[in-house]
């Protein structure tokens, strides 16, 4: 499949490319107002999806799914027509499709070839970056277009993105949805810059790529991480793998591993929701603690546990202040002192019960480890 949009001065090139490796194509022509109608003209073997005005490259992707499943197919390999990309990389996909027939698979380019712009390899690093932290799945080349779409795999899955943001939205709900992610070296074309066609709109586009990674990274740290953590513990041999692996290993001591546990429990408790996880990340990467274990223990506020956190901290919060306002904002007479007071009460309680349980978590973390490591390892 190949979305186009005034892409004329190449397409033809690409499409006479790709012929000769396969008869069944698909353009989707997203509104363009250069010859492209032309071009496609002299490719009747072609099956051609048009509609006006551009809609963004989101759109063109999401339709051309629908009319390929509609058409009877299971796959959907997508190419830039541009010209960036080389159809003589096309038996790579399908070589690597038999072996994994459920995974989406991505051409990672080399980004460090001439003429590549110095821009996209800096997006490209900034992708990557969210795309882990999304997912826990670290790939050499998310944005890539020269993708490979299990479609039979992807029904039913629902998307909001229109634009350039939609090649990360649909990875990363896919990887959530269970979709293996898998990449092929590719070859990449730039041509140098005087003659390079790009729709990217730097600002704009950026600005909306940043929001979607922010509603991403809320949703992944909210419900998808505790969620696979969940099902990693109570999976067979899920939590002899986790010991075995992160609390066994002789490479770290027992000191720092009780203290990325403990750190894990505090960042887990202290009030900042929605950003403990990425902030853990960084401080554990700076402090260099154990990463695993502390994203572990601070799951220790996954849903289920959050109301009983919330109430403890409000409980411990009565420590600082001469009445209970734990209750206040049901209170029928709330006003603006009394919410403040009640904001002030959780949030003191809540640092002071991260405190506690943190250094209750180290202490106890490494007793045992000192107690059980040292009959392992002698």
């Amino acid at each position: 499949m190949v979305p186009t949009y005034n892409n004329a001065g190449t397409l033809g090139e690409v499409l006479r490319n790709v012929l000769a490796y396969t008869s069944h194509v698909i353009v989707v022509n997203d509104g363009a107002t250069d010859h492209t109608a032309q071009v496609l003209a002299e490719f009747p073997q072609v099956n051609v999806l048009a509609y006006q005005p551009n809609r963004g490259k989101g759109i063109a992707l999401r339709r051309g799914f629908k009319y390929a499943m509609a058409h009877g197919y299971d796959y959907v390999i997508t190419i830039d027509a541009d010209g960036q990309h080389y159809a003589s990389d096309l038996p790579a996909f399908f070589d690597k499709v038999r072996e994994k027939p459920r995974a989406i698979l991505i051409g990672a380019r080399n980004l460090q070839q001439e003429n590549m712009p110095g821009k996209n390899t800096f997006a490209n690093k900034f992708s990557n970056f969210w795309f882990y932290v999304e997912t826990g799945l670290k790939g050499p080349d998310t944005q890539s277009g020269y993708r490979l779409y299990p479609l039979h795999a992807m029904k039913k899955m629902w998307f909001i993105c229109t634009k350039y943001e939609f090649e990360i939205e649909v990875l990363v709900k896919s990887s959530w949805r269970g979709i293996k992610i898998e990449w092929v070296p590719v070859q990449v074309y730039y041509p140098p810059a005087e003659e390079r066609v790009s729709h990217f709109r730097p600002f704009r586009d950026f600005s909306r790529i940043s929001v979607l990674n922010t509603v991403l990274v809320t949703i992944a740290f909210l419900y998808i991480h505790p969620r696979n953590f969940i099902r990693f513990i109570f999976s067979k041999g899920g939590l002899r793998q986790l010991v075995r692996e992160q609390l066994l290993t002789p490479e770290e001591s027992n000191a720092t591993k009780a203290l990325s546990i403990g750190f894990g429990v505090f960042m887990g408790i202290v009030p900042i929701w929605g950003f403990q996880m990425i902030v853990g990340l960084v401080m554990a990467a700076l402090l260099r603690l154990n990463k695993a274990l502390v994203i572990i223990a601070a799951n220790i506020s996954i849903p289920p546990m959050i109301p009983v956190i919330v109430y403890l901290s409000f409980m411990t919060g009565r420590l600082y202040v001469k009445e209970d306002a734990t209750w206040v904002i049901f209170s029928k007479s709330l006003t603006v002192e009394s919410m403040w007071q009640n904001i002030f009460q959780y949030v003191t309680g809540s640092i002071t019960l991260a405190v506690a349980a943190g250094l209750l978590a180290w202490g106890i973390s490494y007793a045992l480890l000192a107690a059980f490591r040292k009959k392992r390892n002698p």
